[in-house]
Formats: C-alpha cells, structure tokens, sequence
C-alpha cells in the first residue's frame, strides 16, 4: 500500500486517541470529589487547570519554535506519553484538589504537543485541500473530547480509574502510531534556529492578524459550552421534574456531533470558500448563545435535546476553517509557530470564559448567563465581516 493513502487516517486516529485526555477528568468528577472530598467549586478548577497547562505549553512550544525546528511526530510522540502518565498519575491515592489541578495542567501543557502539533502534520502533507483535512483532524478532536462521557456510561459498572486507565492506555497508543507511520511531510520546511520574535512578528501580517482574531471570537464559546454540556442537562432535567437524561451519553453525542460539522465544513468550504462557511457557522453558534434561556421553558425534551445537537455542530464547524485560514496565512518555515500561538491565546480566552460562567452559575439562579458566551462569536463575526477575501 502507498504509504501516504494512510497519512490522514492515521493522523486523525492518533489525534483522536490522545485528545481523550483533555476531558478525562470530566468524565469522573463526580468520582474525584466523591474519593478527595472536593467542593462543588473544583469542578471549574480542574477544567480551568487543563486550559492553562494547555496555554502555557503551547506558549513555551510556540516561542522556542519547537514544531518547526524538531520532527513533529517525535514531538507528538513524546508529548502524548507524557500526557498519558500525568493522567493516569490521578489514581493515585491521597490526592488533594492541588495535586489534581496540577496532575491537570501537566496534562493540558503536553497537549500542546499534541493538537496543534497534529494539525502541523497535516499541512506538511497537505497543500490543497488542506480545510478539508484539519475537518477530519478537529473532527477526531472532538470525538476525543467527547469519548470520556461514552466511556463513563460504559464503565458506570466499574471503577472510575479504569476509565483513565483505558484513556491513558489508548492516548499511548495514539502517539505511537504517529511516531511509527508518520515521517516528515513532503511540504515540510524546517526552522533551523531559535527565534522568539516569530511569536510577535507574525501579527504585522493583517491577513493573519483577522484569521486570528476571527478564531479567538469562537474559542470564547467553544470549551464553555463543552464543559457545561453535562450542565444544561441536568439544569433542564431538574426544571421538568418528570424527565430523566442519561446525562453521561447525551453529553457524548452532543459534543461528538460535532465532529460531523467539521468533517461537513471542510468539504462546503472547497466548495463556496472557507471564509464564507467559517462567518456563517460562527453567526449560527451566536444565535444558539442568545437563544439559549428561552430554550429550558419548552417542556418537550426533544426539542431541547435538537436544539443542544445543533448548538453542538455549529459550535466546532468554523474551527478547522480558522485553523485553514491562519495556516495558510504564515510564512511556510512558520506553521507550527504560527498555529502554536494561536492556539496558545484561543486557550486563554477559554480559561476566562469557563471562569466567567462557573461564577454567574454558583452566583445567580438564572438561564440568561449562557447569553455571555455570545459576546466572543459576535466580536468574531465584527472582524471577520471587516476582512476583504482571505487565502
């Protein structure tokens, strides 16, 4: 078999594998505070501690060039079995919520070794086409986010450290299958020394700049609504006292549809441009934001459930679309760098928004604070709407 016909599914089954371990901890939070005795509160923590392990590695990684200068699949490699030991390392026992939170961030700083690393690979294999590919790649993102609430329905019948046993075990697995069936891409330009401005300089490109800009307004959404998932169903199911959700399954399939958005993204985008799709899909996700309160009074939980699904496509499709734009708008030798930092400062604005929201949850007994998340999608849309056609 042609070695390259079996890139791109090899690339996305690592990436899926080993993007399990962002919301691993999720999956079992009921588990950690029921065992470490946390408080309501650790719940945000603990996801927040991930996103920043996650901001400063991809901080470190972007300013010392890492994905340019070294074999991005050593660097896949290395970071997934690094990620995978500190997230297995949660069984462990006597944990206290600061051993947790910092088990997390050393999870999340070597997944800065992993997502952006990956959609690096992909452009150094793929110039054309290349919206379409990062759809399959973002795609297996966001199955792999969603895969700790599958595998927590699954194994409700065994101990809640086998699940982040088996996800450590298949994040391993993920990076060395990378390693092994992924050399060096064909379009590849290596950067051959250290050079810390690059983080900076690649802001005077104004193509780049709006790409970025259009990216950070969809980041403001995104991880919130992934980690409220859970949330909005249990708000829902406490509101209609006669309906029971399998809470753990639906946030699955909720998150995970959107892997179907991204995929559909990548192919609407070759065809009526990655600009055009990336605006409409952010413009839609806005508009779930700001429907959002008026949602929990229907009492039909079908109807709550497809609008959660649609929220959940249109909430990732514009990513790989953004993740094409900003690529495809840097220097070629700058790649890596390039999606380093902007992932780097779109994982920032998360950790505000998870803040943001965890404390108008705790704090007001209202439906209305979902609202909040559209303020990012219509900053997006104000500078995405001001861009004269892209790359």
């Amino acid at each position: 078999m042609n070695r390259s016909k079996i890139i791109l599914p090899i690339i996305i089954i690592s990436q899926f594998c080993c993007t399990s371990l962002w919301f691993a901890s999720n999956g079992v939070m009921n588990d950690l505070a029921k065992t470490f005795n946390l408080q309501e509160s650790a719940f945000a923590s603990l996801s927040s501690a991930v996103q920043f392990g996650f901001i400063i590695g991809t901080l470190i990684f972007a300013l010392f060039t890492i994905a340019d200068r070294f074999s991005p699949s050593k660097v896949f490699f290395t970071s997934a079995i690094l990620g995978a030991l500190f997230n297995i390392s949660l069984v462990l026992e006597n944990q206290t919520l600061y051993s947790l939170i910092s088990l997390r961030f050393f999870t999340g700083f070597f997944l800065a070794g992993i997502y952006p690393v990956g959609m690096k690979i992909a452009t150094d294999y793929f110039d054309k086409g290349l919206g379409k590919s990062l759809g399959f790649l973002v795609g297996a993102l966001v199955l792999g986010t969603a895969l700790p609430h599958l595998l927590k329905d699954f194994l409700h019948n065994y101990s809640w450290k086998n699940l982040l046993i088996s996800i450590s075990v298949l994040a391993s697995f993920g990076g060395f299958i990378m390693l092994i069936f992924v050399p060096n891409g064909p379009y590849r330009k290596a950067g051959t020394k250290l050079d810390i401005t690059i983080c900076f300089s690649i802001f005077k490109n104004n193509n780049f700049k709006k790409a970025a800009f259009g990216y950070f307004g969809h980041m403001w959404e995104l991880y919130t609504f992934w980690v409220f998932v859970p949330i909005l169903l249990k708000t829902y199911a406490n509101l209609h006292v006669n309906i029971v959700f399998n809470i753990p399954l639906l946030s699955f399939i909720i998150i995970g549809t959107g892997s179907v958005s991204c995929i559909l993204a990548g192919y609407l985008a070759e065809k009526f441009g990655t600009q055009k799709i990336a605006f409409y899909a952010l413009l839609l996700s806005s508009f779930c934001c700001l429907l959002s309160p008026f949602i929990f009074s229907l009492n039909n939980k079908n109807i709550f459930i497809i609008f959660l699904l649609f929220w959940g496509m249109f909430v990732i499709a514009d990513s790989p679309l953004f993740s094409t734009l900003v690529a495809k708008n840097a220097p070629s030798k700058d790649k890596g760098t390039a999606l380093t930092i902007v992932n780097s400062i779109g994982f920032a604005i998360t950790i505000i928004s998870i803040q943001v929201i965890s404390y108008f949850y705790e704090n007001f007994n209202s439906n209305y604070i979902y609202m909040v998340l559209a303020i990012g999608p219509v900053i997006g849309l104000f500078s995405f709407s001001k861009q004269k056609k892209l790359n």
